[in-house]
Formats: C-alpha cells, sequence, structure tokens
C-alpha cells in the first residue's frame, strides 16, 4: 500500500510539474498571477447603477459634448474635414486605380482623466436612519459625491466650448456696446441667424442646439424683439421652448450651474452663448461630423465596495470616473461671447 501511495504521489507530481511548465510557456501562468487595476477592483453593482444614472438637472455640457464609451484610457479623438461636402472626380477609366477617399479622421491624442472621491455616512447618521423607511444614505452619499465630479466636467465642457481659441475667426463674434443683448437696441435674431449660417456654410448643417449663460437667457427672455415676437403666444417671457422655435433649433439650454471661486460664485457658462450641430454616431462608423465628444471609460463612472473606517466611524462610498470632453469638429460649432454686458 504505502509503494502504491508513493507511486501516485510521485505521478501527481510530476502532472503538476509539467501544468506549471506549460502555464509558463503560454503566459497562462502570468496571466493568473496579475490582474488589471479594473480586474483587481471590486464593483458595487447597486451603486455603480445608481451613479451611471444619475444625472443633475442644472448641468447642459453633455448636449454640446455627448458621451461616447470608449476602452481605452489614451487614444486619438476623431476628428473630421470636408470629405463629406468635397466634389470629387469619380470617373474612372479602365485599368486605372479607383480613387479613395477617408471620412474622420484621427487627430489629436486624448487622454481620460481620473476623478475619484470618497463620500462618508457617519455610523451614527446610518443606525438612526435605519428606523425610518426610504432612507438610503449610501446612495445618498454617492449622489453627492456625483454632483461634485460631475460639476467638475462641467466646468471642463464649459470651458473649451467658451475658449475663443478654438474656433476660427468666421465662427466665432464678440460683442460690445450696444450690440450687446442687455440692451434694448441690440439684434440677437439677427446675430443668431448670421452665426448659424457661418456652420451652415462650414458643414452643410445648422446647428441643433444653442447653450447659453443663466445671465444672458435673464436678458434675452426679456428682450423688446423677443417679446414682440411671441406677444401673440400669450406669454410675456420668453421660455426656452420658445426661443427654440424663433432661433429655428431643437433646444435651447440655459447654463444655470455655479460654482464657488475664492469664496465667490460664479457662473460656469459665464455671459456666453454656443451654437453647435451636434450629432453622436457609433465608434465603429467613425461618429459624425459633430462638435464635440465626453470620452468616458466603458463602465464609468463607477462606485467600488464601501467600507469601514473605523477610526473615524464612518462607512466610505469610493467613486471613480474616467472622463475627458474633447472637441471634435470645431467648424460645427459658433461662439458668442460677451453677449450681454
Amino acid at each position: 500500500m504505502k509503494i502504491l501511495l508513493s507511486f501516485f504521489a510521485d505521478v501527481i507530481a510530476a502532472i503538476g510539474d509539467r501544468l506549471m511548465m506549460y502555464m509558463a510557456d503560454t503566459g497562462m501562468l502570468l496571466t493568473m498571477a496579475q490582474m488589471t487595476p479594473s480586474e483587481a477592483r471590486q464593483i458595487d453593482p447597486i451603486l455603480t447603477t445608481v451613479a451611471q444614472g444619475y444625472q443633475n438637472a442644472a448641468l447642459v455640457g453633455m448636449a454640446l459634448f455627448g458621451y461616447v464609451p470608449v476602452q481605452q484610457r489614451g487614444g486619438k479623438i476623431i476628428t473630421f474635414g470636408k470629405e463629406d461636402f468635397r466634389l470629387y472626380a469619380t470617373g474612372r477609366a479602365p485599368g486605372s486605380n479607383t480613387k479613395r477617399v477617408q471620412f474622420g479622421y484621427a487627430g489629436e491624442s486624448y487622454a481620460l482623466e481620473q476623478k475619484a472621491l470618497e463620500g462618508t455616512v457617519p455610523f451614527e447618521l446610518m443606525e438612526e436612519a435605519a428606523n425610518v423607511p426610504g432612507i438610503d444614505l449610501g446612495s445618498g452619499a454617492v449622489r453627492k459625491v456625483q454632483n461634485i465630479i460631475a460639476l467638475e466636467l462641467e466646468l471642463a465642457q464649459a470651458g473649451l466650448a467658451t475658449d475663443a481659441s478654438k474656433y476660427a475667426n468666421s465662427n466665432k463674434l464678440t460683442l460690445s456696446g450696444t450690440d450687446q443683448w442687455s440692451n434694448d437696441a441690440s439684434k440677437p435674431l439677427q446675430v443668431i441667424e448670421s452665426a448659424k449660417e457661418a456652420v451652415r456654410a462650414q458643414i452643410a448643417r445648422r446647428p441643433n442646439t444653442i447653450v447659453m449663460g443663466a445671465a444672458v437667457f435673464a436678458h434675452l427672455k426679456n428682450h423688446p424683439l423677443i417679446v414682440d415676437r411671441i406677444k401673440y403666444t400669450g406669454r410675456d417671457i420668453a421660455t426656452t421652448d420658445l426661443l427654440a422655435s424663433l432661433f429655428d433649433v431643437e433646444r435651447v439650454l440655459v447654463g444655470d450651474a455655479i460654482y464657488e471661486d475664492k469664496n465667490t460664485t460664479k457662473d460656469v457658462w459665464g455671459k456666453s452663448v454656443v451654437l453647435a450641430y451636434t450629432d453622436i454616431g457609433s465608434l465603429a462608423d467613425q461618429g459624425l461630423p459633430t462638435f464635440g465628444y465626453t470620452y468616458r471609460l466603458g463602465g464609468y463612472p463607477i462606485v467600488e465596495q464601501p467600507y469601514q473606517d473605523r477610526n473615524a466611524k464612518s462607512w466610505i462610498y469610493p467613486v471613480t470616473d474616467e472622463v475627458a470632453p474633447v472637441i471634435a469638429g470645431a467648424s460645427a460649432g459658433f461662439l458668442i461671447s460677451n453677449a450681454v454686458a
């Protein structure tokens, strides 16, 4: 019996050695020993769903920089030329080469930036909330953190969209004096129409989205020319829907978000107006000639498994996002700066 057991032990050991050698040769051993950060991270699926589904109503940046999932943290921005709008000599003589054309191309590099923050819920509050039906402090902590991360993204999107250096001279205008819409003598409808025509001349499509700062909307909705145009609608003050109808665009959005800078609150979108053609296609068809994208790592934002901090006597909820807004086609946008005084 001892001889038999020894024999089987030797056989098992030999099989184990051969298996280890095979795994080392094929790279399987290395794969099993090293996990990627995303594989090692333990995700809370319920709270991750909460984070991904949450939207702050005051934020409008995604209207200009539509969400596109990517599978890498860095790559090339898909930008667009004027291939869609050029005339080509498509005739071909027998035996000659067929002409080729490329739509969309890889432009400047992008790199996703990781945004991470942890929400804290003290044990005492968690215990008290457990006695009250309908209160979920964990989800609430995630939403609060999402507010902060989303506001930072909104500020980045607004910074790109209102940066005059990103636009050609044909696609930007700075108002001053009596031309500013805070002056009753100004002509906002003509300015908007000229901006739309400037975009159409570039991409053969008119803008379908207008985003304006809160201060701009406050003046524009009471502008005498606007009020005169809507007097037969029964409204004394223009709404965003009425403005969309007047400007002949699909939507007019107001950036109501504010941020604090050195104990002073400021409007994220300032006194600017951005007109843009925005239409998101898939990466498989290389998108559409749209103004901007928000590249975000697939499956993000995520919420990691909550953990206890015994010293702080609190539950901790880590939230992480991997995101970067980019301008894909500046010719699809038009910037009006200093729209009001």
